[in-house]
């Protein structure tokens, strides 16, 4: 896999390609630039120009690491089959990962999400999720990561046996007796992994990064976007990192009643594939298999970042593998 980061995006020869088909794409539009591009966002693993246009305020061009490599092509297909809920790219380059997107004014976050307002987002991906279900194959065979659950006990043995993304002899390292708990409890992943499977819930688009500042908030709509992190895998995973910054913003504990609210909301949108109790059975399990998804997750971009950027990073893969053995958002305590 080749690589990305901080210093490809800030190289002169690498912009200039980028703002060229940028400019290209807006002059077929007939969108006509107002000032110069501006580079707010610089990750390692991604960047976002911010171009003013005349009369439209501004429009976003993003590039992603091979990390992230479903990004552009999953935001286009998205765009094509429930365009109200996602932001509609101008433009694709699936070669260079560029994607050209409108503003999409402001996000969650900055319009201040409150309980309802956490509801309703979620209710709005149940919603988006269920309308592409039947598009999971061909998500797939585009190269949106495959991590269906019946999948993923594969795809974990070799996450734990990777001693590099398990950072082994270093500071940031998974502990020897965390790999042997986790190691140990194979057998019930896999068996959580059968029940997701066979669970009547479809496999589907898994943002994997859902929180309030992924999602655009205007008029009582909620658009999502930022899908470097997205699969295809059971829907309920979302609600991972989900109920975990839904806590934060929102000051309760795990296992607070608003976050079961939360979690309820969301379920009620799949009642056409199961019982409410039946639900909820699935979504402990997803809580459950999900944390070493996640690490998945963090191994694949990290693999598309230049080596001596990902320092600030490589805690990620052990610290999402280990939160494997933690409560979970829903746990009292966790």
């Amino acid at each position: 896999m080749t690589t990305t980061g901080a210093r490809t995006w800030r190289d002169p020869g690498w912009r200039a390609g980028a703002l060229a088909w940028a400019a290209g794409q807006l002059d077929a539009a007939g969108l006509v630039p107002a000032g110069e591009p501006e580079q707010p966002h610089v990750r390692a693993w991604s960047t976002a120009f911010r171009i003013p246009v005349r009369g439209e305020g501004a429009v976003w061009l993003k590039s992603v690491g091979p990390g992230s490599a479903q990004e552009p092509v999953l935001t286009e297909a998205l765009g094509n089959r429930v365009p109200e809920q996602v932001l509609v790219p101008l433009a694709v380059d699936r070669g260079r990962r560029l994607v050209l997107l409108p503003d999409g004014g402001p996000t969650l976050r900055a319009t201040g999400a409150d309980l309802a307002a956490w509801t309703a987002m979620l209710v709005a991906h149940a919603r988006l999720q269920a309308e592409v279900a039947g598009l999971a194959g061909e998500l797939v065979d585009l190269g949106v990561p495959d991590h269906r659950p019946e999948r993923l006990p594969a795809l974990v043995a070799d996450l734990l046996a990777d001693d590099d993304a398990q950072q082994a002899g270093r500071p940031d390292a998974l502990a020897p007796e965390v790999r042997a708990r986790v190691l140990a409890g194979a057998d019930r992943y896999a068996a959580a992994c059968r029940e997701l499977a066979d669970g009547g819930v479809p496999a589907t688009v898994q943002h994997d990064d859902l929180h309030d500042g992924n999602v655009f908030a205007a008029e009582g709509r909620y658009r999502f976007f930022d899908w470097g992190d997205a699969s295809v895998s059971h829907p309920f995973l979302v609600l991972l990192v989900a109920l975990r910054f839904a806590g934060r913003v929102l000051g309760v504990p795990p296992g607070d009643a608003a976050l079961l609210r939360l979690r309820d909301a969301y379920l009620d949108q799949w009642l056409d594939h199961g019982t409410a109790a039946e639900l909820r059975g699935l979504c402990d399990l997803a809580l459950h298999v999900a944390p070493l998804q996640r690490a998945l997750t963090w191994r694949r971009i990290l693999r598309g970042v230049h080596e001596g950027e990902r320092a600030e990073w490589v805690g990620a893969v052990p610290g999402w593998t280990a939160e494997h053995l933690a409560p979970g958002p829903l746990a009292p305590g966790g």
